[in-house]
């Protein structure tokens, strides 16, 4: 590709095109993706790199490397799908279509976690449907001494969260055959292991009280599907978006399966949606084991999570 006076596009040259053509499909933030994507093309260690070298011109087969990818971020597929991995607290956490993107948000759940376990000696945190394994592996990582499980129904979801923990150095130990119904469980080192099923029933008979559970269920109603930006609807899996006609099916579900799970006190840190808040304090009373403690703001200003806490 040339530009008007017949010369090798340079990377200014073609970071400008690839904003104006992404402003043309919608793609939200233009700018910011085509400099990742472009950066990311290149080989670049950041996109503050194209910075410096604007005026290099580019080859045929940088260009034909970056042609794809433009491509796929404007048919909407999620940056993070395209370069492969986003961030997490400072973690890399791999991405694919085989579980939900771990958003920013999503990361005070372990700043809530870590504050409420202060002075736990080796507290058991479960992490309910795990999805990439974002929320298990910070917590294994930050929180000192912790042992975490992490649990997920999708058998796609649980390779893709071992994956980000081995990449995470959190060594994947031996497979071990499970009397829970034939659940799956690969134990990790570092006191991080993974069970498959469904919410706190994949976890083997034999696991301690809860200190902290953790979870980041699918809570969107089934009627918001229309709703939802191209980049949630046609590439997150459904499995890990919906959450029946409120959204709060397997939240309701989950707080059902913590009676006698919980050791005393012990906090439940959900996130959920903005109007849902109210809903589940208003039906605390089904759950008389557990005590509604409050609904919680995220960095945004918006209602993100509810906290519950174990009765003695």
């Amino acid at each position: 590709m040339t530009n008007a006076s017949n010369k090798p596009m340079t990377v200014l040259e073609i970071l400008n095109r690839t904003k104006a053509f992404f402003e043309k499909k919608g793609v939200p933030d233009p700018l910011l993706d085509a400099q990742y994507i472009i950066s990311h093309g290149l080989g670049m260690k950041s996109r503050m790199d194209l910075y410096l070298n604007f005026e290099k011109p580019l080859t045929p087969a940088e260009l034909d490397t970056l042609r794809p990818l433009v491509a796929r971020r404007a048919n909407r597929e999620p940056l993070q799908h395209i370069v492969g991995d986003t961030s997490f607290r400072g973690f890399v956490i791999k991405c694919d279509t085989r579980a939900l993107i771990p958003r920013p948000e999503t990361e005070e759940l372990v700043d809530m976690a870590k504050k409420l376990l202060e002075g736990n000696v080796n507290p058991l945190i479960v992490d309910v449907g795990t999805g990439t394994g974002a929320i298990a592996i910070a917590c294994a990582k930050e929180i000192e001494g912790s042992r975490v499980i992490a649990t997920d129904v999708s058998a796609d979801a649980l390779a893709l969260a071992r994956e980000n923990a081995a990449a995470n150095e959190l060594a994947d130990g031996p497979k071990t055959a499970d009397s829970a119904g034939g659940t799956n469980q690969t134990s990790l080192a570092n006191g991080l292991s993974f069970y498959e099923g469904d919410l706190l029933q994949a976890l083997p008979p034999s696991t301690q009280k809860i200190d902290c559970l953790i979870a980041n269920l699918p809570y969107i109603p089934d009627g918001e599907k229309e709703n939802l930006q191209p980049e949630v609807a046609k590439f997150d899996p459904a499995l890990a978006l919906f959450g029946g006609a409120d959204g709060l099916d397997l939240v309701r579900k989950l707080l059902k399966q913590t009676e006698g799970r919980m050791a005393p006190a012990a906090p439940i840190l959900l996130e959920i949606g903005s109007e849902q808040a109210a809903v589940l304090e208003a039906e605390a009373a089904n759950y008389p084991w557990l005590e509604f403690v409050a609904s919680h703001k995220d960095y945004c200003g918006n209602i993100r999570f509810v906290s519950y806490r174990a009765r003695s």
